[in-house]
């Protein structure tokens, strides 16, 4: 995503999931207990002075002043051997429970495990170190992705050890969780931190902040319709949010393991953006997962709340259109967001604190419509960057992902259209909500009606069109989201390689009386879809109480034609030409 606001502080968003046996040994494999008198136990990497305070780093005002050193200096080959031996040590039993070393380093992964005890002692001395020079505060503070801290029984502490070595993984004994109440540390002999395990945890009192919700209203003179309508499809399809991003796509390796099923790219020269990924782990079943995200900050600008409630519509839809269940469906939040606590420095604070209030609204709303729980999630609070008077606070951003379970990856469903003559649908209801729209950004407009999502009728359509996929009704499947109708349908056609006639006129919508608005409005829970005519009659059958139409054909010749609501023709454009424009800005880039 791109925003003039992110220049003070990029965000960079990673994810990764996995699979593990639903038990070990006849027990569940999510149950994590340290019992008391287990050893305390670091293996991975060495500890060195990078890392120190990421956490904190990672929700601070960013400035000149801010410290490199809080950057983690990574280690995968060391990382890639601890996790083959852990996954060993997992299954063998040798450990109760395991958190790794990331926000806080041991001071973090320690604490919290020694909750379930109520206790521990730790001597820093122990722990092996990339270098000398240390205090024992950066010993137990350093960061790092390679390192995890266990919690081993008496009994399995010698097996443990001789695997740990004969994998080459350097594991440590570093102390003991007790049941005494306190998070004791020493270093060489001395104590350094001695800790009630309840002030530890809940010692921290609250904090009571004041937020002030507002509407804020801007300019709605509405433009001109255009003169050209292939000029104006052609400057959405160069915006930065709405461009081909391919040439950062293939500097990825995405077949990792041979599970990838569809793949970031897609269509018939593998350049068609994928609505979601869908991976088969275990390549003796035709099981897979679907993985969809959801991101929409432009819009915080009118609600945090429909920001919220649009990116989770469209991390659910993405899934849907590539086959996912809503039924086997779980999401998961990560929160990107500027300073929400009020200060001298910080005038708008109670207004950006609104804000998050009002994401959080809309999350409990849309996880409950849809029933899909968010299983996890992350927050990050203060990206600022100030430097003199300048300050630069990025839009509220909310990522959501979502995952899913699919029984058999041959009905997963790709976005390009796929053979002349297969009939064009429009899928959800069209409405006039063009703020925040690429459409108005690219004519400098706000507007003040953004997207919002009826989730009644979006669980009505995904319901209908998850049956439809599960059938073999649906050929390509594509959500609209940045640049609306217009942009979807350009990229199915430029995937497939093939063309696309249709007319606006039969497309479902209220109160749109201008063919601008309808190509360019991002309402949420739509689709373009295509499917064989033999296939109409079972696709109404499926779709009696959702809002749908068919509005044209996939044609041989690549061009896309559009004519109006008036019945004019309003777009005849060459795919090439559409497609060049949208090819162009990060073709500039790395060429």
């Amino acid at each position: 995503m791109f925003d003039d606001s992110f220049l003070g502080k990029p965000l960079v968003y990673c994810g990764t999931c996995g699979v593990m046996p639903a038990t070990i040994n006849g027990e569940p494999s999510h149950t994590k207990k340290v019992q008391n008198g287990d050893y305390i136990v670091m293996s991975g990497g060495r500890i060195g002075k990078d890392g120190i305070h990421g956490a904190t780093f990672s929700s601070e005002e960013l400035s000149e002043a801010s410290p490199t050193s809080a950057v983690q200096i990574g280690d995968p080959i060391t990382q890639k051997r601890m996790t083959d031996f852990l996954l060993i040590a997992r299954d063998e039993g040798l450990y109760n429970s395991i958190t790794d070393d990331g926000a806080g380093g041991l001071s973090s992964s320690v604490g919290e495990m020694a909750e379930d005890t109520n206790g521990c002692v730790i001597d820093l001395e122990k722990a092996p170190l990339k270098y000398h020079g240390l205090d024992p505060w950066e010993i137990l503070l350093s960061e790092a992705q390679e390192r995890m801290t266990l919690a081993v029984p008496p009994d399995k502490i010698d097996r443990f050890l001789e695997l740990s070595r004969k994998m080459g993984v350097l594991s440590t004994v570093l102390g003991t969780f007790t049941d005494t109440g306190k998070f004791h540390a020493l270093y060489r002999g001395r104590t350094v931190a001695y800790l009630d395990m309840d002030f530890l945890h809940n010692g921290y009192p609250r904090m009571n902040l004041k937020a002030t919700w507002e509407r804020r209203i801007y300019d709605e003179t509405p433009p001109e319709e255009p003169k050209d309508y292939e000029a104006a499809l052609l400057a959405v399809l160069g915006r930065w949010n709405v461009c081909s991003k391919q040439y950062v796509v293939r500097q990825y390796d995405h077949e990792v393991q041979a599970g990838s099923v569809m793949k970031p790219l897609t269509g018939k020269n593998n350049d068609g953006p994928s609505d979601a990924g869908v991976v088969r782990p275990d390549l003796s079943s035709l099981q897979g997962i679907v993985v969809s995200h959801g991101i929409c900050p432009k819009y915080s600008k009118y609600d945090a709340y429909h920001m919220a409630a649009c990116a989770i519509d469209e991390a659910v839809r993405n899934n849907i259109a590539a086959g996912g269940s809503l039924d086997r469906m779980a999401l998961l939040d990560n929160f990107c967001w500027c300073d929400p606590v009020a200060s001298e420095r910080n005038p708008d604070g109670e207004y950006k604190l609104a804000q998050l209030v009002r994401t959080n609204m809309a999350l409990y709303d849309y996880t409950v419509r849809f029933g899909t729980p968010l299983i996890s999630g992350k927050d990050s609070m203060k990206n600022d960057y100030v430097n003199g008077d300048t300050r630069i606070s990025i839009p509220p951003t909310l990522l959501v992902s979502a995952i899913s379970r699919t029984n058999d990856v041959r009905k997963a469903v790709t976005m390009d259209f796929k053979e002349e003559g297969d009939l064009i649908v429009v899928l959800g209801k069209t409405y006039a909500e063009m703020a925040g729209s690429e459409y108005f950004s690219e004519l400098g407009l706000n507007g003040n009606i953004p997207p919002k999502v009826d989730g009644e009728q979006a669980l009505k359509t995904y319901r209908a069109l998850e049956k439809a996929i599960r059938a073999g009704i649906v050929r390509s499947a594509h959500d609209m989201s940045d640049g609306g109708l217009a942009v979807a349908l350009s990229e199915s056609a430029f995937a497939g390689d093939l063309g696309a006639e249709v007319d606006l006129a039969l497309v479902p919508q209220a109160g749109i009386f201008r063919d601008d608005y309808l190509l360019f409005s991002e309402s949420q829970s739509r689709f373009v879809l295509s499917l064989k005519e033999a296939n109409l009659e079972r696709f109404r059958k499926l779709f009696k109480s959702v809002s749908y139409a068919v509005i044209g054909k996939v044609t041989r010749m690549p061009r896309l034609t559009v004519r109006g609501i008036y019945g004019r023709t309003v777009l005849e454009a060459e795919l090439s030409r559409l497609k060049k424009a949208w090819l162009a800005p990060f073709q500039r880039l790395f060429d």
